[in-house]
């Protein structure tokens, strides 16, 4: 009964008459101000020119998000289907292709406009929208339902001269409708949310690489269809308060490490110049994709939120497809993050359709590339490598009952001085050799499947084949202490490496390194790298060891082994003497003669990809 009365109080103080609607369906009273939770800092406020891009609630194909009077709201997945529907039925530059069902049996749908028709122009620069890989998160689909309006019906139809694009207006179409009030309690608007994670209460964007999910599949196979030259996640950020609404990054920004620098530097040195200033004629304030180190200190300093792989920008460097992660200030109210959405897309179409070429050719160099060397295990810096001017807002710190200590409190007034941030990069902690090829044993057909919806080449043997290769060994691997997106990951420092004989069943296959995703799948196969298969717990089975020994067995073995090599009875005592608790282990101590005893399991640490090297 007491949470019942704290959730109704909770509910009181967030709710309004504005919250009477169903989820998905816009409000029944268009008059009330848009709801806004009352325990976040104020919004400033903000008059940009884009808000000359809303559509009046009577005109006929106003979209949703507009007819709200307050701009916060966003539909839900029926009617914005729809809504794109009626828009395909109305326009021939309009089409709806479904490319995936989710996991609750819902299409996984594209918009694409084009004047090519069902085939694309191979010359014309593409460019995919991706938005609600986390569905509460859902400026995307407002912003991209508004632009795809615009060209079908108001005069921007000449974006498509040049240009095609594809809007994925929900990925995690499972999470959307798990749509609530009380989703994102650190976001502003809209004030009907989907779910972060899918159905299967996964997080869609830590999957890029191990590809566990129907949705990230889906997406992936989207991608090798129509080749995108652009592809930009949609994303809205938390944490601090900061005086940008559209913050966007990707992996080589301002110089540092990409595995695509040619088309890193491209978006460095041309698309961000101009996207900035489109963005700032329209009365937004961008800025560079970072993150905060520590939100109880503000000022303390910003670092880059890490270059993995398992993240869209991450993978998108690694497949040489160039990628930008949008993060939309959540304490920004809705519109405003909307409405710089859309100048975003409609700024990206112009700016393919003028200089697409250079970024096409950028990228054909990049897939080109095949380092010797693979940096892996990015890591932040211990210490900061620049510092970095930071349009901040006022804070102040305070004493709070509830939590015991001093808290900030934002107070929702730009900072006139501007921050002069710490900036921690990251780094490498791992460096591996780049191989021939990998053999992966035809009974592993988990892991040739998610290979192949990569879009990885491999030679599939049509006979058992029998090849010298390196093998690797893993020296004390450990497993984690918790699941993590379904697993139960594992990790390994060290490899030794074991030349072998081993014969691959028919159906096994072997993986060329000398291709263009081929640091994918280093990065994949190689068992100490943090984004590997191996690092998902995708291989348990490496970890048991299935034969022992008693001790009654193993005891007089060791006397006689010690008796007949003298250079093994004193490794044996030298380890005594070195480590008291192996000393005074029995079991320990009968194990160490086990392992170097031709009963022991040969196989047991042993990974099962072999390495031609």
């Amino acid at each position: 009964m007491r949470h019942a009365l704290l959730f109704a109080a909770v509910a009181a103080l967030v709710s309004s008459p504005a919250m009477s609607q169903s989820p998905g369906r816009p409000p029944v009273l268009s008059n009330i101000a848009p709801w806004d939770q009352p325990f976040l800092p104020p919004a400033p406020a903000w008059d940009g020119a884009s808000k000359a891009l809303l559509r009046d609630a009577s005109d006929p194909w106003v979209t949703p998000f507009e007819a709200d009077r307050g701009h916060d709201f966003s539909p839900n997945y029926v009617d914005t289907r729809a809504w794109f529907d009626r828009l395909d039925a109305a326009s021939d530059l309009i089409r709806i292709e479904q490319f995936g069902v989710s996991p609750e049996g819902r299409p996984i749908y594209a918009v694409i406009a084009s004047k090519d028709g069902a085939a694309f122009d191979p010359a014309k620069p593409v460019l995919m929208i991706q938005a609600g890989i986390h569905p509460g998160e859902i400026d995307g689909k407002d912003a991209g339902m508004m632009v795809l309006r615009d060209i079908a019906f108001y005069g921007k139809d000449a974006l498509l001269d040049r240009v095609n694009l594809i809007l994925i207006p929900i990925l995690s179409v499972d999470g959307h409708e798990r749509a609530g009030a009380y989703s994102r309690p650190n976001q502003r608007g809209p004030r009907i949310q989907g779910w972060r994670n899918t159905a299967t209460n996964q997080n869609l964007n830590r999957d890029y690489l191990k590809l566990d999910q129907a949705e990230m599949r889906a997406v992936r196979g989207l991608i090798l269809k129509y080749r995108p030259d652009l592809y930009v996640d949609v994303h809205v950020t938390d944490g601090l308060d900061y005086q940008y609404d559209v913050t966007y990054g990707f992996n080589g920004e301002d110089g540092s490490f990409s595995r695509s620098p040619n088309s890193s530097a491209w978006l460095d040195t041309v698309f961000k110049p101009a996207m900035n200033a489109a963005l700032e004629r329209q009365g937004h304030i961008p800025g560079e994709l970072v993150f905060g180190i520590d939100d109880d200190e503000p000022k303390k300093g910003l670092s880059d939120g890490g270059l993995g792989e398992r993240y869209s920008n991450g993978w998108g460097a690694a497949a040489h497809v160039p990628t930008i992660l949008i993060e939309n200030h959540s304490l920004k109210p809705h519109e405003q993050r909307v409405l710089g959405t859309y100048v975003f897309i409609e700024e990206a179409m112009r700016l393919l359709a003028d200089q697409g070429a250079a970024l096409k050719a950028a990228t054909d160099q990049d897939r080109a590339l095949r380092p010797a060397q693979i940096l892996a295990n990015f890591e932040a810096e211990e210490t900061p490598s620049s510092t970095r001017p930071f349009k901040g807002m006022l804070y102040e710190m305070y004493h709070s009952p509830a939590s015991g200590r001093d808290e900030v409190r934002w107070l929702g007034r730009p900072d006139p001085e501007l921050w002069q941030m710490p900036f921690y990069g990251s780094k490498p902690t791992l460096t591996l050799n780049r191989p021939t090829a990998y053999w992966v044993p035809s009974y592993r057909t988990d892991i040739i499947e998610r290979l192949k919806i990569h879009g990885v080449e491999m030679e599939t043997l049509e006979a058992p084949r029998t090849m010298n290769l390196s093998m690797l060994r893993l020296v004390e691997p450990k497993l984690a202490t918790r699941a993590n997106e379904g697993h139960v990951q594992a990790s390994v420092k060290t490899v030794e490496v074991e030349r072998r004989d081993w014969t691959f069943p028919t159906g096994s296959v072997r993986v060329r390194t000398d291709q263009p995703l081929g640091d994918v799948v280093v990065l994949l196969l190689e068992p100490q790298s943090s984004e590997s298969f191996f690092a998902w717990g995708l291989f348990p089975e490496v970890m048991s060891r299935v034969e022992y020994i008693e001790a009654y067995a193993i005891a007089p073995l060791a006397e006689k082994m010690m008796a007949a090599d003298p250079a093994l009875k004193a490794e044996f005592e030298a380890k005594l003497a070195a480590e008291p608790a192996f000393a005074a282990d029995p079991q320990a101590r009968l194990a160490w003669f086990y392992e170097r005893t031709p009963f022991y399991d040969d196989r047991y640490l042993l990974y099962p990809v072999g390495r031609e090297d």
